[in-house]
């Protein structure tokens, strides 16, 4: 079965926004691609969608949340800074189907520590786009494969 880890949509400039960065919201563009998200989503019901508290990764699944009428679940682990350990920590102690949404930071991170024991990633390792998503496959508790899924924009 599969986890599902989306990095947050387009936001707004942050060296122009002159509020908290937990409260940047996604631009135009980003609200249209969490639409698309939500509006595309092939993996079937969500177990639970879980997001960064940063309000740009709330509102990047909160479409995708109310597609399928189930809450969404702010989660701290996922926030910008958190060291790969307990992201995955986070991960093994999810259901499949769970929807994860964070940074690019985060996300790059827990998979290169999952590459290092043993996932198989197909798909391009460039630079994780914003409202892309890698599609986490598990075996037996054991992430064994994993696709990159482009932004829906592309």
């Amino acid at each position: 079965m599969a986890l599902y880890l989306v990095r947050h949509a387009k936001a707004g400039s942050r060296s122009a926004w002159t509020g908290s960065d937990y409260d940047r919201p996604l631009s135009a563009e980003g609200r249209a691609q969490a639409l698309a998200i939500a509006d595309g989503w092939a993996g079937g019901a969500p177990a639970a969608v879980l997001s960064s508290p940063r309000l740009r990764c709330r509102e990047t699944v909160q479409p995708l949340a109310e597609r399928f009428g189930i809450p969404l679940v702010v989660e701290s682990r996922l926030d910008e800074d958190t060291p790969f350990e307990k992201v995955l920590a986070l991960l093994e102690d999810s259901p499949d189907s769970t929807v994860f949404c964070s940074h690019g930071d985060v996300i790059p991170a827990v998979m290169d520590a999952l590459v290092r024991r043993g996932l198989d990633v197909s798909g391009s390792r460039g630079a994780l786009r914003k409202a892309a998503m890698f599609v986490v496959h598990r075996e037996a508790a054991r992430f064994v494969r994993a696709e990159l899924v482009d932004p829906p924009s592309d």
